[in-house]
């Protein structure tokens, strides 16, 4: 018996919608059996408490300048004939360094010498004069007192003894005068002759033997020498860190030219004000205080000074230094990675953190922490060695995305 079609066309539907019901159950059956529960463990990032040293430190860059230095100059002018010395050679104070033309110089003095001869031959004229005028006084005074004598004739030797007297003041005045030139003329003769004036090695030599010096209106700068034994370290640092400087805090260097290597002293002196910035176009160049829309995108940076040992002289001039303050510092502690730490507490420096209990259950605690630095930190409670925390966790771990299906 031959069905109907429209028995046979619904017979075929029912079918279809049977295996795509059946279809749609086993893709989520398989969801479902993707979806269990993993092992939560998988997709974490772990670390183990351990023991080390947490330094809380302000980082700044600075430059090696010789403790104790001078720049040697010229005090007269002229062509400078002998030059003692070289960049790098050690000197003892005293020691000669250069040598400039004395001609002129020592013709001043040879004049300033003759002025005064002259002076002083004059001066014993002068009292001559005045030892006959004053003679001369003295018998008018006795031919006036027998009445003796004109009162004209008094007065006369009176007005001549006092202006012999005067002029020889005048004559001592005058040699004094030309003593002083003398002995100016005399000093700068002797600058002319220039020494050592301390102890040191020769770090730069800007003259050359030959050239001509002009102290006219500046004196210039031939050479430099400084006491290498010991160095100042220059630090810039910046203002959101200076307040944590104090006067006197430990601190460590290092420099690019001996890694591994550190130097350690302590902060001698803060600054009380940024360095003045060089003048540009008759405008400050940068620093604080300064009007202009430009002042406040300027980085503002004060000076920190401390001093270290360079009696082994691996420390030269110039030299960039990569400082560490020490601001705070633990020891031989507890410490655990700044990532694991969660929520901060509202009071106090706690935090909650994930540990990985018995059996890899994991636990929140809450974990008091001292001090730190920018990848760990110390643990003052909550935490004993060898607990493992969670750090992170895993973005990937290779499951499936969880996509859902709906009937």
């Amino acid at each position: 018996m031959t069905r109907p079609p429209s028995t046979v066309r619904s017979s075929v539907r029912f079918r279809r919608r049977a295996l795509l019901v059946v279809a749609i159950l086993g893709a989520g059956f398989a969801s479902a059996a993707l979806w269990r529960p993993a092992d939560p463990l998988a997709s974490a990032e772990l670390a183990r408490i351990g023991r080390g040293t947490v330094e809380d430190t302000v980082t700044a860059l600075g430059k090696l300048q010789p403790r104790a230095y001078v720049d040697v100059g010229a005090q007269v002018s002229g062509q400078l004939m002998k030059l003692h010395v070289a960049v790098g050679q050690s000197v003892r104070e005293g020691d000669p360094l250069a040598e400039i033309d004395p001609a002129l110089q020592r013709a001043k003095v040879e004049a300033g010498s003759a002025e005064l001869a002259r002076l002083r031959a004059q001066l014993a004229e002068q009292r001559a004069r005045a030892d006959f005028a004053r003679a001369q006084f003295v018998r008018q005074t006795e031919l006036r007192r027998v009445q003796a004598s004109r009162g004209e004739a008094y007065d006369q030797a009176r007005m001549e003894t006092r202006t012999a007297e005067a002029q020889v003041e005048a004559i001592h005045a005058q040699i004094r005068q030309t003593e002083s030139t003398l002995r100016a003329d005399e000093a700068q003769l002797g600058y002319t002759r220039i020494a050592a004036p301390m102890s040191g090695t020769l770090i730069s030599v800007d003259a050359r033997q030959g050239q001509t010096i002009n102290s006219t209106y500046e004196a210039p700068v031939l050479m430099r020498i400084a006491d290498l034994s010991a160095m100042t370290v220059w630090t810039q640092v910046s203002e959101a860190d200076v307040t944590r400087l104090r006067e006197g805090m430990p601190l460590y260097f290092t420099t690019l030219g001996h890694p591994g290597r550190r130097w350690a002293g302590r902060l001698r002196q803060l600054l009380p004000a940024p360095p003045k910035p060089a003048a540009a176009g008759g405008a400050s160049a940068g620093g604080s205080g300064g009007a202009g829309g430009g002042a406040a995108s300027t980085v503002v940076l004060y000076t920190a000074l401390f001093e270290v040992d360079n009696s082994g002289g691996d420390l030269r001039p110039e030299m960039t230094a990569q400082v560490f303050f020490v601001a705070a510092e633990a020891k031989n502690v507890l410490t655990v990675p700044i990532a694991a730490l969660g929520t901060k507490a509202e009071k106090g420096d706690t935090h909650d953190v994930t540990v990985v209990a018995a059996g890899g259950a994991l636990d929140t605690r809450r974990v008091r922490t001292g001090v730190r630095d920018r990848f760990n930190a110390e643990v003052l409670g909550g935490l004993a060695e060898g607990d493992r925390i969670v750090v992170s966790w895993k973005t990937d771990d290779g499951r499936p995305p969880r996509v859902g299906f709906r009937l």
